[in-house]
């Protein structure tokens, strides 16, 4: 197959995704939504603040009774009591009183402001702490460091609005308004499936002609990071039949992702079961690395299971995962932001493209005191050597008709992470 009989990237995004919807609504306990999006409208039963509280240690007082206070010139109030955080005062501050109060109790009926402790003679050195007395060493202005009733939020009010991707602020939201559990739209399991007779699992013990499984690992670590639920179903043996039964093993995932089996080998037979079991929306895709790359979906029951069929070589795999397989997930998550940041840099070294495909080269992208980026490739880019992207913070893109970036041009980067 020549570059002419591949499809482009963004045709191959859009075809992928056509074959993904947002997934269905669960109640989720808020401790395990963080990333999930909402699939309901949060609304505040009640004020948060309840009641009018401290937002300062201190002392509790009516603001008039400290007019003109100092410290050359002191006002004395009596202490009438002490109040913590969660306690209501039983009573009422009456003029020339106040009553001592911690960060966060509700204010006292008839106080209006709280004096801090270092506006107190509490707050001098060696003075005891006052006990029936306390003197006032600045006036205070009504209102002064109390946090009125429902100034973070009021009831019904809208908090957060459907289609919110939670963060921990409004995990933190949620709870303060007594929610345990929340309407989210459902993560996706993605089903992973490495291919090969040369693949040994992490743990076993390395043989002759035998490597450990990288890709199963990478992807499962990538699916969890776009907020998805990997399920690892181990290596399937280079035959027909071996594969078919693994394969079945992930039909009640939401996506199936395999690696390997799918460029032009004798004995790569991922496209023959997709071919026999389901069928191929397409194969190859103008870009390096990941050319080989299989897409379709198996039919079980009333629906279909989209399958992408990655490259086998550990770069080819995690590039197509970052461009294809991530979008899919943000999708089946209702999320959106896919999409990475892109900036253009100045690049350090040399890139050819010899063969009219997108190369997405292995980065390290930094900005300059002169706020310009540079892009400085990780080392040798074999599509088989994962620690160029263990050490890349970005692709260097190389448009299919630029034969050759020189240093010194300008290349625009895909920001990962």
């Amino acid at each position: 197959m020549d570059s002419q009989d591949m499809i482009s990237v963004e045709e191959a995004l859009e075809r992928i995704l056509s074959y993904f919807e947002r997934l269905e609504p669960e109640t989720q306990p808020i401790t395990d939504a963080l990333g999930q999006v909402l699939a309901e409208d949060v609304r505040a039963d009640f004020d948060i603040p309840p009641l009018d509280n401290t937002a300062m240690d201190g002392y509790a007082v009516i603001a008039a009774d400290t007019a003109g206070a100092s410290e050359a010139g002191p006002v004395r109030l009596n202490v009438a009591g002490e109040l913590a955080a969660g306690y209501l005062y039983d009573g009422e501050v009456a003029s020339g009183s106040a009553v001592r109060i911690m960060t966060g109790a509700p204010m006292p009926d008839g106080a209006d402001s709280v004096v801090p402790f270092e506006e107190t003679d509490e707050a001098l050195e060696g003075a005891p702490k006052p006990t029936s007395e306390v003197q006032i060493l600045k006036a205070a202005k009504p209102g002064a460091n109390v946090r009125r009733a429902g100034e973070d939020v009021r009831r019904g009010d809208m908090v957060i609005p459907k289609d919110t991707a939670l963060n921990a602020a409004q995990i933190g939201v949620l709870a303060s308004l007594g929610k345990a559990q929340v309407q989210v739209y459902r993560r996706p399991t993605v089903a992973i499936l490495s291919t090969g007779d040369e693949l040994l699992d992490v743990g076993e013990p390395i043989a002759p002609g035998k490597i450990y499984d990288s890709n199963a690992y990478s992807v499962a670590s990538m699916v969890r990071e776009a907020g998805g639920i990997p399920k690892r179903l181990g290596i399937a043996a280079d035959t027909i039949e071996a594969l078919t039964a693994k394969l079945r093993e992930g039909l009640d995932a939401d996506m199936l992702i395999t690696s390997a089996g799918v460029s032009r080998g004798d004995f790569d037979v991922v496209k023959d079961v997709l071919a026999k079991e389901g069928e191929i929306d397409f194969w190859t895709v103008r870009m390096k690395p990941g050319k080989p790359l299989a897409f379709g979906a198996f039919p079980i029951n009333d629906r279909k299971v989209p399958h992408i069929g990655l490259p086998g070589n550990p770069v080819s795999s995690m590039v197509t995962f970052e461009l294809f397989g991530r979008a899919a997930v943000y999708k089946m998550l209702g999320k959106s932001g896919w999409e990475r940041r892109r900036v253009t840099a100045i690049a350090q070294e040399r890139i050819v493209n010899s063969d009219a495909r997108r190369i997405y080269a292995r980065a390290i992208v930094k900005k300059g005191d002169d706020g310009r980026y540079t892009a400085s490739l990780t080392g040798p880019q074999g599509s088989g050597i994962l620690m160029s992207m263990a050490l890349a913070n970005a692709f260097a893109i190389v448009p299919e008709d630029v034969p050759v970036i020189e240093p010194g041009d300008e290349v625009e980067c895909l920001l990962l992470g």
